[in-house]
């Protein structure tokens, strides 16, 4: 039986995206896999993006890393290969076209026995070192995402079948152009793996001070090999990283818990107010009391 063309494959996806993306959450019934609907564009939304793949059914959005932006719309696949904090926003959305995408989170002990099965050379030997990327989304894995989101409309698959359609996307996205990247952040003793490692105790020490030499002990590098690998792959330097990880931990504070502007700073490792104040300004673009006045009524709504 010959596929589907392309262009049908994509508007069966955002058929079924359209019909089972609930607006309260991403999360489908399907564990892992998320569904998103916007009828317009969005505000920049800072987040901690996890290890995932997303293929866009319907509009465009668009990924800040770093310095580095990453457009990408129907046609293209984004691959986040690592824990990221990054901003995303919508960016072509109306009532009538809304933005619909759907999204697998990457489950990386699935991904190194996968990669532990798979014959010499059966991976891509190209492709960059970064954590988040974008490239053209193959046919083969539209199909498999395409047979995953028909397991809404059969619910008692679920359990049985999603597993094996998981894994069949694994395998694309590593014969894919982003099999390198992937390969790279879960090798073993790859450089890839140790700024994994590193980002890991980030995420879980950010509060705490961070002194460049122990963590580059920690993980098993020298000083500078951390600087440069952190670096390509993540598109930030460890001081970036952790910085980014504290502002968005005290903006979640304030938003979410109600927790005062000084006592936010103070819980994410700042002991200046100042500096508080001036980094929460570089990165969100307004100083904490007005960035809160500007999102609290919208939260509320």
């Amino acid at each position: 039986m010959r596929s589907a063309p392309t262009t049908d494959v994509y508007a069966q996806i955002a058929a079924l995206v359209a019909r089972y993306a609930r607006d309260e959450t991403p999360e489908s019934v399907i564990g892992g896999l998320f569904l998103t609907r916007r009828c317009a564009p969005s505000q920049p939304l800072h987040a901690d993006q996890r290890p995932s793949f997303w293929l866009v059914a319907q509009g465009r959005k668009r990924l800040t890393v770093g310095g580095e932006t990453l457009d990408y719309g129907v046609g293209d696949c984004l691959l986040v290969a690592l824990d990221l904090p990054v901003t995303s926003r919508v960016v072509e959305a109306s009532e009538a076209h809304p933005h619909l995408c759907v999204g697998m989170e990457i489950n990386t002990p699935r991904l190194v026995d996968l990669i532990g099965r798979l014959p010499d050379g059966a991976t891509s030997p190209k492709g960059g070192v970064s954590g988040a990327a974008v490239t053209a989304a193959s046919p083969d894995l539209l199909d498999a995402t395409l047979r995953m989101l028909r397991l809404l409309e059969r619910p008692n698959d679920i359990a049985a079948i999603a597993p094996l359609i998981e894994e069949e996307i694994l395998y694309r996205l590593l014969t894919g152009p982003h099999g390198a990247r992937l390969i790279n952040i879960a090798m073993v003793e790859g450089p890839g793996q140790k700024i994994t490692r590193a980002v890991a105790w980030l995420r879980g020490h950010f509060a705490q001070p961070l002194r460049i030499g122990a963590l580059a002990e920690l993980v098993g590098m020298s000083e500078s090999s951390l600087h440069h690998h952190f670096k390509a792959v993540t598109n930030m330097t460890p001081m970036q990283y952790q910085k980014q990880l504290r502002l968005h931990e005290a903006r979640r504070l304030m938003m979410s818990e109600g927790v005062d502007i000084g006592a936010a700073g103070y819980a994410v490792g700042y002991q200046s107010p100042s500096q508080f104040s001036r980094e929460y300004r570089r990165l969100y673009g307004a100083p904490p009391s007005r960035d809160l006045e500007s999102l609290l009524p919208s939260a509320a709504a």
